[in-house]
């Protein structure tokens, strides 16, 4: 009876787990992401250990990942006024080709053996500006795939699982594919894989969600975009302390080679582990938001995450151990992740839909614009005062901003309440919801 009583119950968790699969649109779009995204991690790994091996400069390790992602940070505001005016689902499968397009140049010059750290350069302005693009469609593009809406958190939620499911799976292959074949089997094979999503993008059947506002002049629209987001403390909020924990805290993972080969004294295996560890931390972290049964005390989570993140990326800064490394990575991915999913779920359920595209255009410059910056300072520094150390620096940011967190929850939470009023949102309809309902609810 016990065992029976286990079994339902473990149903019962995977189906809440699950729940956005009974959209057909939605299983479509997460089956297509899960190969294709990696094949970009492959990418990923692949690119930063091709061009550590051509100029044994960290500085240049964080200069190509600068290039790849700044365009974010310039474009992705203009890019939101034009993906709430756009169809998103043909927009998300033109931005997939481009990208395809991009990996299958990388392979070409790499295979061949004429690829220079200059070809690297100009092919990652070329995937970030189709990045800026890109992002904020996929995320305000969710909302269009999820046939009921209260399912639209754990949608989030799962989307975080996914993208670390496959940081776990592409790091692991790359690392061995690199060792045996080289990089440029990585680029192909991620060229390859952008088929997947492509078809399954053509696959679905979207109900076109037609904007109700105007369509005003570029900068017209992209100023209401700034007031409406920035003229309201929650989404501000939240937006400023993702830009600052992306600029802080992401590029320990640009500098991980340095860790792998020089400290670690491994190779691109070592490099493939260390990624896969954050990986499954990062996973283990989007599991458990999907599958919460209750939103109390989630934005207590969020700031002990940042904290989390930064005690343990600290220690790891000066850790000589490889086990110890993964284990340190691995709760410092669950860390992050638990920020990241968080904070794109208050923003998603608090917005309008007529501004989910500009309000999801600020969370990409927020998250990706930012990050950039922070890879070039974390190469610089490091160039001059050693990985350990630049990391270190990041792991003070990280509890400086899970502190702070922690004063603001109170405003927060009595600032958002009203809007879930209006909205109708009480706690216990989803999961995914916690974010937002934590910012309500908690102490109440």
């Amino acid at each position: 009876m016990v065992q029976q009583n286990r079994q339902v119950n473990l149903t019962s968790n995977l189906k809440a787990i699950f729940r956005s699969f009974s959209s057909r649109n939605y299983r479509l779009f997460f089956t297509g992401q899960l190969i294709s995204l990696s094949g970009t991690w492959i990418q990923i790994i692949a690119t930063s250990w091709l061009v550590y091996r051509l100029t044994n400069s960290a500085f240049t390790l964080g200069l190509v990942t600068f290039l790849s992602q700044v365009p974010s940070f310039f474009f992705a505001p203009f890019a939101g006024v034009y993906v709430d005016r756009w169809n998103k689902h043909k927009a998300l499968i033109f931005t997939q080709f481009v990208s395809m397009l991009q990996a299958s140049t990388l392979a070409a010059l790499t295979l061949t053996g004429n690829i220079k750290i200059w070809h690297i350069m100009l092919l990652s302005i070329i995937l970030g500006l189709t990045n800026a693009f890109d992002m904020p469609i996929r995320q305000s593009f969710v909302i269009e795939m999820i046939e009921n809406r209260e399912d639209l958190g754990n949608a989030i939620a799962l989307n975080s699982s996914l993208v670390n499911l496959t940081r776990l799976i592409g790091p692991a292959i790359a690392g061995i594919l690199v060792a045996k074949f080289g990089e440029g089997i990585c680029f192909m094979i991620n060229a390859i894989t952008f088929i997947a999503v492509i078809v399954a993008l053509l696959f679905m059947r979207i109900k076109i969600i037609k904007s109700e506002h105007t369509h005003m002049h570029a900068f017209v629209e992209l100023k209401e975009g700034f007031r409406y987001t920035f003229g309201f403390p929650p989404l501000r909020d939240t937006l400023v302390l993702l830009a600052v924990l992306s600029f802080a805290t992401m590029q320990y993972t640009v500098l991980m080679p340095i860790f792998a080969r020089d400290i670690l004294k491994g190779g691109s295996d070592t490099l493939g582990f260390l990624m896969a560890s954050t990986g499954i931390g990062a996973l283990i972290g989007a599991i458990y938001l999907a599958s919460r049964k209750t939103v109390l005390g989630l934005g207590r989570l969020m700031a002990a995450a940042a904290l989390l993140f930064g005690f343990t990326i600290i220690i790891f800064a000066f850790s000589k151990n490889f086990v110890l490394s993964m284990i340190l990575l691995f709760f410092s991915g669950a860390g992050f992740i638990t920020v990241i999913a968080t904070s794109n779920t208050i923003l998603q359920t608090i917005t309008d839909d007529d501004k989910r595209g500009r309000v999801m255009s600020f969370y990409t410059m927020a998250f990706m614009g930012m990050a950039p910056f922070g890879s070039l300072a974390a190469g610089a520094i490091a160039q001059r005062i050693g990985g350990p150390l630049t990391i270190m620096i990041s792991g003070i940011l990280s509890i400086a901003c899970g502190t702070i967190l922690t004063l603001r929850l109170p405003k927060l939470r009595k600032m958002v309440r009203p809007v879930y009023v209006k909205k109708g949102i009480i706690p216990e309809v989803a999961k995914g919801l916690q974010i937002a309902a934590d910012f309500e609810y908690r102490q109440e």
